[in-house]
Order: structure tokens, then sequence, then C-alpha cells
């Protein structure tokens, strides 16, 4: 049994729709990267997993969110609780927006201790846990505040906040965007290395393809709030199926190969509620026919655990 699937997920802001039939998969220990440009719906997914998105505005219009078997979206407010940091936790793309800046960081990972883990919330587990992130110095550390760590220890700290509860999944949106490239590097290494010590799943969401290969085992990419592919990252790498993939992976530069100019896909993200008909991705696309916008492509298996959702796939 998958540790979380998702199946035909719908989600509505008033009269708009932001995610528009989702269904993908995570197994125990598993890392899955979802990826796509801003604006994709990849977020507005990954929230609705634990159902944090706020409704109204948002409404959960169909589908199922099954995580260990049971249906987030008939979940009671106790239920929604339980498995909320205990079996599903998240680390957010800004910690230093994310991290109360007049607390300590020791008492803010003590805080999710207690709601989750209350007879280990003391100063020993703290420092095991500051530890375990990698930060230097974790006794001293733990009595600064946010705005005296540099942005990689702040993610560091959101990180060990996030496994105080012992997570069977942890759900990674854009963990490094404002970091430097270098820190970034020790960010995705760290979520590597504490994957294979503690046997966790992570959802990876990003807009860039070229940090998924060394982490995550499948990826999903999404555009205009739909699955437009999925596969395994070494097939996805090697060969993308989808034109929108393709220009994904050549829009990431290379080390080694010098190019007066970088790939860009022309155009931008369709907002929900103005989609095109037919293809989504046709007005963006180098291969788009003139009867791309007759209907909307079908999710195609091509081949065991493979999907795409593009007639021309084969081209």
């Amino acid at each position: 049994m998958a540790l979380l699937e998702i199946r035909n997920l719908q989600i509505d802001f008033g009269a708009v729709r932001a995610v528009d039939g989702v269904s993908l998969s995570i197994a125990e220990g598993e890392t899955l990267g979802l990826v796509g440009e801003s604006g994709c719906g990849k977020s507005v997914t990954a929230l609705s997993i634990a159902r944090l998105l706020t409704t109204p505005p948002a409404r959960y219009a169909g589908g199922e969110i099954l995580l260990q078997g049971r249906d987030v979206l008939k979940m009671s407010g106790a239920e929604l609780r339980s498995i909320r940091g205990a079996v599903v936790s998240y680390v957010f793309q800004e910690p230093g927006a994310s991290l109360n800046p007049v607390f300590r960081v020791g008492k803010q990972i003590r805080e999710s201790l207690l709601l989750h883990r209350p007879e280990k919330a003391n100063d020993g587990e703290v420092i095991r846990l500051l530890k375990l992130v990698g930060i230097p110095a974790p006794e001293s550390r733990a009595r600064d505040y946010p705005h005296q760590l540099s942005g990689g220890m702040q993610q560091r700290v959101m990180i060990a906040m996030a496994l105080a509860s012992e997570p069977k999944l942890l759900i990674a949106d854009e963990p490094t965007t404002a970091l430097d490239v270098t820190i970034q590097a020790q960010i995705l290494e760290l979520l590597t290395e504490l994957k294979k010590r503690l046997g966790m799943a992570i959802l990876l969401i990003t807009h860039n393809l070229g940090i998924v290969g060394d982490l995550a085992d499948r990826v999903v990419v999404m555009y205009a709030g739909q699955v437009i592919e999925e596969a395994s990252a070494s097939e996805l790498l090697a060969r993308p199926l989808h034109p929108y993939t393709r220009a994904l992976i050549q829009s990431v530069p290379e080390l080694g190969h010098s190019s007066e100019r970088l790939h860009a896909i022309p155009g931008t993200v369709p907002s929900p509620g103005q989609w095109p008909p037919g293809c989504r991705f046709a007005p963006r696309c180098s291969m788009a026919k003139p009867d791309c916008d007759a209907a909307l492509p079908e999710l195609l298996e091509t081949s065991p655990g493979r999907r795409v959702r593009c007639p021309l796939w084969n081209s």
C-alpha cells in the first residue's frame, strides 16, 4: 500500500479551478520530485495533503487524498491534528518568514516536540535535532534568535522542527529557492542523508529539474494544474517525452558548456480560469500542431510507471 495516494484531485478557488484532476502516489521511503514553473499548482497540491488550504476561498471539489489508506478529505478536525506533523510535516521555501522572530530557535523546536512527542520536549532532544541537521555548536545556536542565523542555518532549523515529530512524509516546498548555490547543495545533501538515515518519504517540490536527479526516485511534472508527465528520475532526465519537460531540461545551465544565451520557454504559465482550449501547453510549444487546441489530451501510459499527456510524445 502506498504511503500517499492522490486520486483525481480537484481544487477550486471561487469559480476558478487551480488543480484539475491530479493523481500521484508516494511509497514508504521514496522521494518524489514534483516539478513545474510557478503557477502550475505544485504548492496547492502539496498543501492539500494535510488539508492546510483555507476553506473558503479554497474548495476541495473532488478526488481523494489517501494518507496511510485514510482519506484526508473526510477527516474530522481531531483526525487532521493527529496527522499534521506526526505523519506529514512541511519545510517551506522562506525560513526567515516561517520562523517566529521573537522566540529563540530552541524554544520553537521544543514547541514542536511538546505537540507531538511531549516526553521528549527537553533541551537534550533539541540539541540532538540540531546536531542531526548539521548545525555546529548546537548548544549555543539553540539560544539564538532567527535573525542571528544565516539563511542556510535557518533552513536547517526548519528541517529540525519538521523532523521533531518523526514524520513518515516530509514535504519540502522549494527548500533551496532563497539560498545561494553552495548552501543549496548542502541542504539537498542533508535531505538525502536524512532520508537514508530515518527511512522517511520525501515530496520535493521544485521548479528546477537540475536538482532532482540526485535526490528523487521518481518525478511528476505539472503544468497548468495538471500532471503532464511521470517517470523514474533517470528515465525522465535521459528521455523526456513531453515538450514541456524537454524545454525545462534545456533551460538548466550545464557546467562546462559555454553558451551565449540560455534556452528559455516562450510565454508564461496561463492563470487558472484562463487556460487555453485543448492542450494547455500548446501556445508555448514548438511542436504544436493545428489540432492541438481541439481537445484536452489524455494522460497516456506509455510503459509501466511512465505517463505523458501528449499525443506527439513519440515524434
